[in-house]
């Protein structure tokens, strides 16, 4: 199981949720991504995507404008 950190900081809807749609491709079942994005519309985005792909949003908070997303694969 591997956790990987995205820098998707500075990047417009729609390129987070396509990046992280990407990473979640490569990954195997039980591997967790941190995506942390500054882009406010990634809180509807990134939940948005995970419906589509059946991943696991297991958490997010904010801190100084950096919204981070603790995804896992299913």
């Amino acid at each position: 199981m591997t956790e990987t950190l995205m820098n998707l900081r500075g990047l417009k809807c729609p390129l987070p949720a396509l990046r992280v749609r990407k990473k979640l491709s490569s990954l195997k079942s039980g591997d967790l991504i941190v995506a942390e994005c500054t882009d406010p519309l990634t809180t509807i985005d990134i939940p948005n995507l995970l419906r589509q792909t059946g991943d696991t949003l297991e958490g997010k908070s904010e801190s100084g404008g950096v919204l981070s997303f603790r995804i896992r694969k299913t």
